[in-house]
């Protein structure tokens, strides 16, 4: 198996909204997506897959290595492989993979967040700097298209929060911030044992409009001269916003199980915006 294939089937096989927004990429671009989002599946797979803490954080710093090692021109890990060719051309530097791989070894170390505050660096981490990346890649011509990354990959990741709270919680993570919690009256131990109620609902609702807010924000910082290249973005963007009204009609009901949409339902959202430019 090539390096290339071997960032298609992993890429493929994620079932991720990403993958939708690719499709309609050129070939060169569609290439450098893949690998890195490859790249970052690698990263993520090691927190989810590997159960002894210490290992997976070894298996983290052998990645660090694998970066160093693989921007002096000596990648041995098929991902990095694929991923090479692509970083001159679309300004990819290794503080961008370094910031996720940080962003993933927090998942080892931190099961809690204090505050917003302290769950933004976490978000700005593993999405925003992903973010930024794919921006780059689609083809950001203004440089006012970082924050507009920046912002619309703090709402994918909010979403995804709020999709995970249950699974989340029966791995003994918390990503709601504590001190919201208390403002709703939610304990922990409510989410680990599934209760739903008023209170819990409440609070979600208050999640989600956060979310709503960042979609909005994102989508007005997102400069004219760029619309037509982040389309990509704006695909994935259809797709989680979709997402997050599902989770919103469905009450909130994710602490026993995963909400999603079809894989027909992400392509035909992803085909909507490519061909009518409508979210």
């Amino acid at each position: 198996m090539t390096p290339q294939e071997y960032v298609q089937q992993k890429a493929a096989n994620s079932g991720s909204s990403f993958y939708y927004a690719f499709l309609f990429l050129p070939p060169n671009r569609r290439a450098a997506i893949t690998a890195f989002y490859a790249f970052c599946r690698e990263i993520d797979d090691v927190v989810d897959e590997i159960s002894d803490p210490s290992v997976a954080q070894s298996t983290l710093g052998w990645w660090q290595k694998e970066v160093i090692q693989s921007f002096a021109d000596n990648a041995t890990h098929p991902v990095m492989k694929a991923l090479m060719p692509h970083v001159k051309e679309y300004g990819i530097e290794t503080h961008h993979l370094m910031s996720v791989i940080e962003g993933c070894q927090m998942d080892l170390t931190q099961t809690r967040y204090l505050d917003f505050v302290g769950l933004q660096r976490y978000c700005h981490l593993v999405a925003s700097v992903v973010g930024e990346v794919a921006a780059k890649i689609f083809g950001q011509t203004d440089p006012a298209t970082t924050q507009y990354a920046h912002t619309l990959g703090l709402a994918f990741q909010l979403t995804n929060i709020l999709r995970d709270v249950g699974e989340d919680a029966m791995r003994g993570r918390i990503y709601l911030p504590l001190d919201e919690l208390k403002q709703f009256d939610v304990k922990p131990q409510d989410l680990m044992q599934r209760q739903y109620s008023d209170r819990f609902t409440a609070l979600m609702s208050f999640q989600a409009a956060r979310a709503n807010r960042l979609y909005e924000e994102a989508f007005a910082l997102l400069p004219a001269a760029d619309k037509h290249s982040q389309k990509p973005g704006l695909m994935m963007a259809s797709i989680y916003r979709t997402l997050l009204r599902e989770i919103e009609s469905d009450d909130f009901r994710v602490l026993h199980q995963r909400i999603s949409l079809t894989p027909l339902r992400k392509l035909w959202l992803a085909w909507k915006v490519q061909a009518l430019g409508r979210l």
